[in-house]
């Protein structure tokens, strides 16, 4: 979990911290962040990721706030399923943190584990590295850049259905997409 936040939460924040008097001083900055679908969206066996994601929005939001009468715009770019080595990565840090063997979830961490391990998604609506591109140009560009960049299909689904449904509902809906 600590690990999770320090690359997803804290060094955000200390990048941002580090950059804010310089925007400040110069009248003008652009912060864009890197979240995920994760970070408004809960899905199961990925809790420390989620976690901080969901930090990572809370904090842009807020600042974004507290930015308000400045030229410093924020932007979140959610990408969502997307073609990197993520799941090689996330593969290493599933065997040095979770006992999964000896859990009472382990047929689900296996299964998770199988999935980490693939050479490919399996996903439909995977997209490649290269589609993040347009939203980032867009957040650096724009005169007046969006909030959030949702950049795959499931992105955006998820983020119209987390507005209309019942809780209750949407977690089914998360728990069969997991």
């Amino acid at each position: 979990m600590r690990e999770q936040f320090e690359t997803n939460f804290f060094g955000w924040h200390q990048l941002v911290g580090e950059l804010l008097p310089t925007m400040r001083k110069q009248g003008e900055g652009r912060i864009i962040q890197n979240s995920s679908v994760l970070g408004f969206a809960a899905m199961k066996y990925r809790g420390a990721y989620n976690a901080s994601k969901f930090a990572l929005e809370g904090w842009t939001d807020t600042l974004r706030l507290e930015l308000k009468n400045t030229n410093i715009h924020l932007s979140l770019i959610q990408p969502g399923p997307i073609e990197t080595q993520f799941r090689a990565n996330a593969a290493i840090a599933f065997e040095k943190w979770i006992d999964y063997e000896n859990s009472p979830h382990s047929s689900q961490y296996q299964a998770q584990l199988n999935r980490l391990n693939n050479d490919k998604s399996n996903n439909a609506f995977v997209l490649p590295a290269e589609s993040c591109i347009s939203p980032l140009l867009d957040a650096l560009e724009s005169k007046k850049p969006k909030l959030r960049y949702r950049v795959t299909t499931p992105t955006k689904v998820f983020a119209v259905l987390k507005r209309l449904l019942p809780t209750r509902l949407l977690d089914k809906i998360l728990d069969k997409a997991a």
